[in-house]
């Protein structure tokens, strides 16, 4: 396992050393066969496992994801920090306790969900438009979307996206 932006070469385990490794997991003594190492620690395979979904990550991958004290897989890590980590509105990072909105693969605040025209905020079951980057309540969607002429508009149900598992 690979633990992005931490160190990834684990210290040399001689096959026939009698200095077992203990798991940061469960803290038990690792006999496996096989062992993980991330974090700068070691862990039995089934221990190391997703923060959120709890699958066990050597099984799904070659890479594992920590903020916040948690380990993620790639999938719970998107899900939750988005590519980036920030407000698509304004840019700043965004807690992993905090609850999220999402438009086409943008992440916000909720307080940074708002429309573009009139600036009110958009709340889970309103109806939105999302144009060229720009969200628009169903009030203040432009002029030609109600005539047709918008043919790449998505409307969407909003719905939110917790980031607490």
């Amino acid at each position: 396992m690979v633990n992005p932006g931490g160190s990834s070469q684990p210290p040399a385990v001689g096959a026939g050393s009698l200095s077992w490794k203990r798991c940061a997991g469960c803290g038990g003594k690792i006999a496996d066969r096989f062992l993980l190492y991330t974090m700068d620690t070691y862990w039995h395979s089934r221990c190391l496992k997703c923060s959120c979904c709890q699958a066990q990550l050597g099984e799904i991958g070659t890479s594992c994801y920590t903020k916040s004290g948690m380990i993620l897989c790639r999938n719970d890590y998107i899900r939750l920090f988005g590519n980036s980590g920030a407000c698509s509105a304004c840019g700043q990072s965004i807690p992993a306790s905090e609850l999220v909105m999402r438009a086409q693969g943008n992440v916000y605040h909720l307080k940074c969900f708002t429309c573009s025209t009139c600036r009110n905020r958009l709340v889970p079951g309103d109806r939105f438009h999302y144009i060229n980057g720009s969200l628009f309540c169903e009030h203040d969607r432009p002029t030609a979307l109600i005539n047709g002429h918008l043919s790449s508009l998505q409307t969407n149900p909003l719905l939110p996206d917790q980031k607490v598992c």
